[in-house]
């Protein structure tokens, strides 16, 4: 027997759909590649965004296949975003600071049809084309007065939406039908895909918007900083969709002073960034002076928070710090660091202890943390184990089942970090199973540097842990074993890596050891380096 209410799908564009019947005239500001600002709003979003749905069908793409973006937070690409998903398709957006052989991966892996990219990477795609297999449309997010010469074959955005109407209806799916997919790089080997449903997305987004989360409402103006192609901005093109919140984007531009100068015009009071972009506003503020207007609060993720960052917002600024937690996996969010009635009663320096922390679970995320023997352990605040995660947002296997079973029997998926959980519900990740870096909230495998490494003549052996960076968070530093006789040196490594690895995975300092210390299997023994050079400086910080 079932109960007695309708079955309304959960599909993303119901999302913008009410944005434009209820929000209708809400501002969408955005800064483009073309260095113009262009202030719109959720009604023509939501009009543009059917065109280009309507446009995917004339270029003969099928509900089910893939569509790319490589783009910035601009206006185009959130009409993209919902144009693709709401005709059936699947947006799949990528990173662009992933280096050529993994975005061509990504993108013949991903079998993708079309696909989006702004002016910025038109050198790239010239480069990369003839290795896309699949895709069989570029098309370049500008206008016609915009359009470069090239040798590609592209198609103007503007003049293929043009030629189509904003009258056309969506296609009506089955709410657990893919609407999005993003790679991970988190892990060894190939990036794997996670491929999110209307349901997961709109469920995702509703717990986001709620009081414990973001706090977002129709009054709330908000700026992602952290790009699209990074979890989907932590959703927040959705939840701003789905609360009729102002969205203001700064498209490619990510430097202090724009950053500074779009909270304070556009009266944004919440914003969401890495640790990095914080970190580098705070420093011009210190220099250059200047307020940050109505800013309220920060979500910020991708890596630990410094508490200095957390003391600095609330004592100069009057801005709460709100971490996040989550996994591209996660669709992204899995914990937020809003205070529960009994830390909000602390003095603000013990509610710091907790804002330290990853904070806790929101409503549709499951949490446990479990020893090597599978058992839970007690959530005192003090016992660490693997941390897993369950909930109808959380990865149930990868894009075309890549890695084989990735949860267990109970549904449970291993995030591959080390945690403790506390009485009260919050989370702290305490090391990580796997020895991926986080720069800047940008994974970095240490597997895959090492192995770049190893390929250097005359080193017999690589190690790369992750060293705290006053900026970055974590930097790689590179410890090689040099082959009986060879000569190695740090110059002569980082020539070998140049031009095989993204610049930003270069390693900040490369120190030639006589031996590297191993396990009794004879694996390289991480925690022993990590402890060993805890307090190393590198040369940039």
């Amino acid at each position: 027997m079932h109960g007695t209410m309708q079955d309304w799908p959960l599909l993303v564009w119901k999302l913008i759909d009410h944005a434009a019947l209820y929000h209708g005239d809400r501002e969408v500001v955005a800064l483009t590649c073309e260095g113009e600002e262009v202030r719109s709003n959720w009604r023509t979003i939501h009009g543009r965004a059917r065109q280009v749905a309507a446009a995917l069908r004339t270029l003969g793409v099928q509900p089910g296949e893939r569509v790319a973006t490589l783009a910035w937070n601009t206006h185009r690409h959130v009409e993209s975003w919902y144009g693709i998903s709401g005709m059936g398709a699947v947006a799949h957006t990528i990173n662009p600071r992933l280096f050529d052989d993994q975005i061509v991966y990504i993108a013949n892996h991903a079998e993708d049809r079309v696909l989006f990219f702004d002016l910025t990477f038109v050198p790239m795609i010239e480069r990369l084309a003839p290795r896309l297999t699949t895709i069989e449309h570029f098309v370049l997010l500008t206008d016609r007065a915009h359009m470069p010469e090239t040798a590609l074959n592209l198609l103007c955005y503007e003049e293929l939406i043009a030629a189509e109407s904003a009258g056309d209806p969506w296609t009506v799916l089955d709410e657990f039908a893919p609407a999005g997919l993003c790679y991970t790089s988190g892990t060894t080997g190939n990036p794997k895909g996670v491929q999110y449903s209307h349901r997961s997305n709109v469920l995702h987004a509703m717990a986001a918007a709620m009081t414990d989360t973001f706090r977002m409402s129709a009054q709330t103006s908000v700026f992602p900083v952290v790009p699209m192609y990074h979890a989907n901005a932590w959703s927040i093109p959705y939840v701003a969709a789905l609360t009729g919140a102002k969205l203001v984007m700064a498209g490619p531009n990510f430097d202090a002073p724009t950053i500074q100068r779009m909270i304070v015009k556009e009266g944004v009071d919440l914003a969401l960034a890495v640790p990095t972009v914080w970190l580098g506003l705070l420093q011009h503020i210190e220099k250059h002076g200047g307020g940050l207007g109505r800013l309220d609060r920060t979500a910020i993720g991708g890596s630990a928070v410094p508490r200095a960052l957390i003391e600095q917002f609330a004592d100069l600024h009057g801005v709460t710090v709100l971490q996040l937690w989550g996994m591209t996996e996660m669709s992204p969010l899995g914990t937020v660091g809003t205070p529960c009635s009994t830390v909000a009663a602390l003095p603000l320096d013990r509610q710091i202890d907790y804002r330290t922390k990853q904070g806790r679970a929101t409503f549709g995320v499951e949490m446990k943390i479990v020893g090597d023997d599978g058992l839970e352990l007690p959530r005192d605040g003090r016992a660490f184990g693997r941390l897993l995660v369950r909930g109808p947002w959380i990865v149930g296997s990868y894009f075309k089942g890549d890695g084989g079973q990735v949860t267990d029997a109970e549904g449970w998926f291993d995030t591959g970090d080390v945690a403790t959980l506390d009485p009260g519900g919050y989370m702290q990740i305490v090391d990580r199973s796997k020895d991926v870096i986080k720069s800047g909230g940008e994974w970095i495998s240490s597997i895959d540097l090492e192995n770049a490494a190893v390929g250097a003549p005359g080193v017999a052996e690589a190690a790369v842990i992750g060293v705290p960076h006053p900026k970055w968070d974590e930097r790689p530093l590179l410890l090689v074993r040099a082959k009986d006789g060879a000569s190695v040196t740090k110059e002569s490594v980082l020539a070998h890596l140049d031009g095989k690895i993204a610049k930003w995975w270069l390693p900040d300092d490369v120190l030639v050891v006589a031996d590297l210390p191993h396990t009794a299997t004879g694996k390289l023994l991480k925690t022993a380096l990590r402890e060993q050079y805890k307090d190393y400086r590198l040369p940039t910080a």
